[in-house]
Order: structure tokens, then sequence, then C-alpha cells
């Protein structure tokens, strides 16, 4: 039987880097990891293995061994990595019994994994680390949870012995662009609850997330020559500048945590002529976000009232709400997973997520599902990496937690 580790460098190997692409997957090449998922499970004598051709979602069920047990507990993660760099070509390298310093990652490039940039390091001494060549993101958001849960369904399957309920898996395409439960097929996956294994260090369980919203900015400038352009030019690019400049500089992600909202603006593109700003807006608590989209429409009415009518447009539209309002009625889901981290002899916390997961429009739409820990730090760059200890006690976790 493989381990979790094996598993998962052989998944970050699929380049399944996600785009803003409109299609669901955005990427062709998403198929292949998704194809190869649904291949190991069939290997495995997983039930019921399907991959929607037109989606690439991939769903299983690992039948129940006790036959008193009721209900179907669903695990889910997704087989995309984040659009903010590369996921092609990656290299991992296994740093066996780490010792606390700083780690180079490429030498040529002078690219240093740093205990000063990064001092929780420090805390995983002895452990064996799996980190990237500075090139490329490691890929651990979200193949660690992909591999834990493959490991699961490997030791569920191979060994009878272990009494549990129905066991639904399902694997996403396309989460971090937040659309990786368009298509999911909520029936057909089967599930009374589940879990998204998704977060990052050992024993934290989120169930807290942002309450979120989009906003699309066009700036309508007037291009002038500008050896002629007093009192004539209008410069979109500067326009965006102001508008930036008006919302709160000490809340930009940058200078917030834990239950801190913010404005980020996130992207910026454009001439004298016209530009186009894309900002998220992030909060815990839903009245705050209210009013951090009534300030930014304020801000933008003050520019218009300047410069002139619909020189600025805003559109703004709500991604996704804190899934703990959705999960009032089910926090035994909580409770069952903290209950198996003391068991596990882990400890426990129980984070705000600086974020969301697909988990969130899940639990909405009907299907409880909180977030579980995978092991992996540093997401969406190169200084991601993941601990090999921790991966495995995860994958306990889900052995514990579908047997429980």
């Amino acid at each position: 039987m493989e381990t979790v580790k094996e598993k998962f460098l052989r998944y970050v190997s699929f380049d399944t880097e996600s785009t803003e692409a409109d299609s669901v997957p955005s990427t062709d090449k998403q198929f292949l990891l998704a194809k190869q998922l649904k291949k190991e499970l069939e290997e495995m004598g997983a039930s019921k293995v399907r991959m929607d051709e037109e989606h690439a979602y991939v769903y299983a069920l690992i039948p129940a061994t006790d036959p008193g047990k009721e209900g179907t507990l669903g695990f889910i993660a997704h087989m995309d990595t984040a659009p903010a760099m590369s996921g092609a070509g990656v290299k991992p390298r296994c740093v066996a019994e780490y010792d606390g310093n700083d780690i180079c990652l490429n030498e040529e490039k002078n690219i240093v994994l740093s205990v000063r940039d990064f001092p929780e390091l420090k805390k995983h001494t002895g452990k064996e680390l799996i980190v990237t060549d500075g090139t490329t993101l490691l890929g651990a958001d979200d193949k660690a949870g992909v591999a834990e849960i493959m490991y699961m369904a490997e030791v569920l399957l191979a060994h009878k012995e272990l009494k549990h309920g129905n066991i639904a898996i399902a694997f996403t395409p396309d989460e971090e662009v937040g659309r990786g439960t368009d298509f999911f097929d909520i029936k057909g996956f089967g599930a009374d609850a589940a879990y998204t294994v998704d977060g990052g260090a050992l024993g934290e369980i989120e169930y807290e997330t942002f309450n979120a919203a989009f906003a699309r900015v066009t700036f309508h400038g007037k291009s002038v020559h500008p050896g002629d352009a007093k009192n004539k030019m209008i410069n979109a690019l500067r326009l965006a500048a102001e508008l930036d400049t008006m919302l709160p500089e000490q809340e930009r992600p940058e200078h917030t945590e834990g239950y801190e909202g913010f404005y980020h603006l996130d992207a910026l593109n454009g001439s004298v002529e016209s530009a186009v700003a894309d900002y998220i807006l992030r909060d815990h608590d839903r009245a705050k976000l209210e009013s951090r989209k009534s300030l930014f429409t304020a801000c933008c009415d003050l520019l218009n009232k300047k410069y002139g009518e619909k020189t600025v447009e805003a559109v703004i539209t709500d991604e996704y709400y804190n899934m703990r309002d959705a999960l009032t009625e089910h926090m035994y889901l909580i409770d069952n997973a903290l209950e198996a981290l003391r068991e596990l002899g882990i400890q426990a916390s129980t984070p705000p997520v600086r974020g969301g997961t697909d988990g969130c429009k899940l639990s909405y739409e009907g299907l409880p599902c909180p977030n579980l820990c995978t092991g992996g730090y540093n997401y969406h760059g190169k200084y991601e990496y993941a601990v090999v200890e921790e991966m495995n006690a995860c994958a306990e976790l889900l052995i514990k937690l579908a047997c429980g």
C-alpha cells in the first residue's frame, strides 16, 4: 500500500492550474488528474466511481462495512492549483529531519525559505518537509487533501474489519477561481454531511469563513496629448490610484489578521483612456461586509461628482458567505472532528478561515461541510511546503472520522 507521501508526490506532478476562464474546468489539463484518480479508485475497488465527462468532477463510494451505521459521510478535495503562480513542472524536494534552519530552495536564483520570514518553520524541526525548487508552487493546496482522502479510501477498502458507514468521495476542479461547486452533483454525491480537506496546519478545524464580494471598477479617462493636456486630460490610471487611496489603508490584507476584514486591490490594467481594477472585499461579519460595500460605492460616487457622471463605474457581486451561519444546526461535525483529534493526541484549534472553501457554497446549498487540516503551509507561492508527518496524521484523522 502506498504512503500518503508517495501519492502526494505523484499528484503534484500533474499541472492542474486553473484560470479565470468561463468554462468549468477552466483548463483541460485538470482532466488528466481527474482521470488518474478515477483509475486509482477503480483499481482500489471503490464503488460507483464516475467522472463528469464535461466538468471533470470525480465521485466514488466506499460501501459501509457496518450495516447498522446509518447515513453517508463525505470527504471532498479540489484538484486545481492557484493561478497565482505556475503549477507546471513542479520539482518537489524532500528535506528529511529538518534542522530548523533556512532552506535554500534554489541556489542559482538565491531563493531561500527563511526562518526569519517564516518563523513557524522552527516548530517542524526534526520532521520531514517537502518543498519547492523556488520556480513553482508546490500544490499542497489541495493535493495534500487529495492524497489524504485517497489514502483513507485505500485503507478502508483494504481492511474490511474497520467498521464504518457509507463514505462518499469527491474531487472538484476550479476551487481556486471560485467555481469549484458550480456543477457539483450534491444529490448524486449522496452524503448527508461532509468535510472539505483543504486546510493548513495539523489540528485546525475550520467552520468560519469570510463573507466575500468582488468589485470590478471601470475608469473612463480622456486621453489628450500630454503636451496639450492642461484642463483636458483625465487619466484613468490616476483615477484608479485615487480610488485606492480613498479606502482605509490599515484595512488592507497586509495589515489585517484573525477576524479583521479588508479591501484588496487584486488587479489593475489599463491606460490613460481606460482602466479596470478588480477588488475583493472580505469580512467575517455579514453586516460589516455590507458596510464595506457601501463605503466602496460611496468612494466611487465621490469620484463621479468630482470628474463627471459615469467616469467611474463599479459592479459589486457577492461571492460566498460565512459558512458558520449555515452550520449552526450541524455543529456535531465540528465536535466529532475535535474529539477525533483529541483521541489521536493532537492539539486542536478552530481558527477563522481568512478565505473560503468549496464547503461555503455547499453548506448553503444543503450539504453541511466544514474544513479539515492537511499539513500544508504558505499556499499559492514558491515558499509553499508540506510536512509529511502532519499529512500522515491528517489521513489518520479522516480514517477515525469515517469509522466514528
